[in-house]
């Protein structure tokens, strides 16, 4: 589990109830279904209506990646790729054979099969970074859901405030009920800038940030295991695998 990601998820809602009580009022004044209904609600009507199922069904998925993001470790990757290099050379291509068993990574047992296969360096090349691009193409477009989701809330928090107002105007012969309803139209406003900028566009930039660490690693993979078709030297792999390490 990552630690921050909580501990900042925590930190965004305790920064909304403790503000709140900082400015006078009570945590019960945050509380409105109409509003809830309105911005979360209206939220997701919206991102259906742009996305496909398939897409929203896989954000749902990477939502875990915030908080259990994949471990990104070039120098155990590029350490394995010299360790398959080693083995084609004392034993031969095939071999790899049993390290594709032992494979959970598809991308990576993909790549091995290429290799003990005897495809070509570009072959092995050019079908990796067509699986690599693909699915760096699906997860991006899966991370635009929650930056989607970080435009359309402070809109739909407009919205109910308006409709909270218009609620409040046809009680305007009733002094007591304005100072309530005026505080509850706002309330949907507080929580479509909440959702948009303290959870779904930092979501979205996390996201980005963590596709493009996988991407990184595949293109670390394709390398040496292009380098390894080819025959290269294992210290020289390792040399030339070092340079995608910052």
């Amino acid at each position: 589990m990552d630690l921050i990601s909580i501990i900042g998820t925590l930190l965004a809602f305790l920064v909304i109830i403790v503000g709140t009580i900082l400015k006078g009022s009570t945590v019960d004044a945050l509380w409105n279904p109409a509003a809830c209904v309105i911005v979360f609600a209206g939220t997701a009507a919206a991102l259906m209506v742009q996305n496909q199922g398939k897409v929203l069904k896989h954000a749902l998925k990477m939502m875990s990646m915030i908080f259990k993001p994949p471990m990104h470790r070039p120098e155990d990757l590029i350490s394995r790729v010299v360790g398959w290099s080693e083995i084609s050379r004392r034993q031969g291509l095939l071999g790899l054979e049993p390290q594709i068993e032992a494979e959970p990574d598809p991308f990576i047992r993909k790549g091995l099969q290429m290799l003990v296969d005897g495809s070509e360096p570009e072959a092995i090349r050019s079908v990796l970074e067509v699986d690599m691009d693909t699915r760096e193409a699906t997860d991006l477009a899966a991370s635009k859901v929650y930056e989607s989701a970080g435009i359309f809330s402070p809109t739909l928090g407009i919205i109910g405030a308006v409709m909270g107002l218009m609620a409040v105007m046809q009680n305007l012969t009733d002094p007591s009920k304005l100072g309530h309803g005026i505080a509850a139209a706002f309330v949907a406003t507080i929580y479509g800038v909440a959702l948009a900028n303290l959870f779904m566009l930092p979501m979205a930039a996390r996201l980005k940030g963590l596709i493009g660490k996988q991407s990184r690693m595949r293109e670390i993979l394709i390398e040496g295991l292009v380098s390894i078709a080819q025959g290269d030297n294992p210290r020289q792999i390792e040399a030339r695998l070092q340079g995608y390490v910052s």
